[in-house]
């Protein structure tokens, strides 16, 4: 593999290790603040909101910034501001730090995505960027348990530092590896929010955010969700592995179910599982086994939802499909965000261990919005088909 690919990984990697290692620690947070777990959940909320609604605005402002500085400097904003987060003696503080850390991975992100499309011949674009976004689904496979198991043997706060390390070795790579990069066509933030004026644009991405908040609703409070069970911290990194790794059985299978079936019935599919697994979650976290049943079928159909909606987003807009595909991942750090805030609402409302009914509403209503963009998406084909 081209080390370069791998650098760009890495720091994908570090990204999305600090998206997903809150929920493992949320314990320690919890008590080391002296607050509720719900209160303690919105450092992942903190995170998102601003990763997701910086993402396009940096991408559209920096567009003339040379690509190597703007990754090297997204990634020192976000190892410093994780180390504040380890450093910080108060919640407030804490939750200002992970404002910066968002910042940080919004410089780092949709740079390295692009950058790896950039540096490789064309008929290898889609290998590369495979290779990049593999970096996210590695950190729910490896990054968040092992943030996990080095908060549970001592301090929440080292896991912040670990995910510090990760980003500074992957600047350093980027740094020795990665010469200057051409910089890309330019492209406005109005032209990057125009396709939302698209209904099958809009609902598309309105399916993701709601099924992205109904997978983290129970994600960001898995530890009050299944805390039955979690018996050691060795225990919970493995249930979080278990997780993650659904999203490798998924990344196998999916390529040729969505060109067999396609986007709408692999997606219609992938919900209702989870409508059916998360009603079951109150029932099935109260034992090991059957906590390890519902955690693996939520970690392959949760993980089976982002291949079919951005098929789906790349077949409505094949010529901005770089814009349409960064509007979707704001779509999911905003499900992220929401997922934080009403999933400490639930606490308050149905307890942890009835979180799933919550979930089972998010994704509910997912299949709705996506079944409306289906309606949609029908609608324009057979309108163009009558014009020809």
């Amino acid at each position: 593999m081209d080390k370069r690919l791998f650098v760009l990984a890495l720091g994908m990697f570090a990204l999305g290790t600090d998206s997903f290692v809150v929920a493992g620690v949320l314990p320690k947070i919890s008590e080391s603040f002296q607050i509720t777990p719900g209160l303690a959940g919105q450092l992942t909320t903190a995170y998102a909101i601003a990763y997701a609604l910086l993402s396009p605005t940096i991408a559209a402002l920096a567009a003339s910034v040379p690509r190597k500085k703007l990754m090297l400097s997204g990634l020192a904003v976000f190892v410093l501001a994780n180390l504040a987060t380890a450093a910080a003696p108060t919640f407030f503080l804490a939750l200002l730090t992970r404002v910066f850390a968002g910042l940080g991975a919004a410089m780092y992100a949709p740079t390295a995505t692009g950058t790896g499309a950039l540096i490789v011949a064309p008929e290898h674009r889609g290998k590369a960027l495979t290779i990049i976004v593999a970096g996210l689904t590695a950190a729910t496979a490896l990054g968040s348990p092992m943030g996990t198991v080095i908060g549970g043997l001592g301090d929440w706060r080292w896991t912040m530092v670990f995910v510090s390390v990760i980003g500074l070795l992957a600047a350093i790579g980027i740094a020795v590896l990665l010469k200057q990069v051409p910089l890309p066509a330019k492209v406005s933030f109005r032209a990057r929010i125009a396709p939302l004026s698209d209904a099958r644009v809009g609902l598309t991405l309105a399916t993701t955010l709601l099924a992205m908040a109904g997978n983290f609703v129970i994600y960001t409070y898995f530890s009050v969700v299944f805390d039955r069970v979690l018996t050691s911290t060795a225990l919970f990194g493995a249930l979080l592995v278990l997780w993650g790794s659904g999203g490798t059985v998924t990344n196998i299978v999916l390529s040729r179910l969505l060109d067999k079936f396609g986007p709408r019935e692999v997606l219609l599919v992938m919900l209702s599982v989870l409508v059916v697994d998360m009603a079951l979650v109150p029932w099935a976290s109260a034992h090991l086994w059957s906590s390890v049943l519902a955690i693996a079928v939520w970690g392959i159909a949760g993980w089976g939802i982002m291949g079919p909606q951005q098929y789906r987003l790349v077949n409505i807009a094949p010529q901005i499909a770089p814009v349409v595909l960064g509007l979707n991942t704001a779509a999911t750090y905003l499900g992220v965000t929401a997922a934080g805030v009403l999933g400490a609402a639930g606490l308050q409302v149905l307890g942890g261990h009835k979180l799933g009914f919550f979930s089972v509403l998010l994704f509910a209503l997912a299949i709705v919005a996506s079944e409306l963009a289906t309606r949609r998406i029908a609608g324009r084909e057979a309108a163009a088909a009558a014009a020809a």
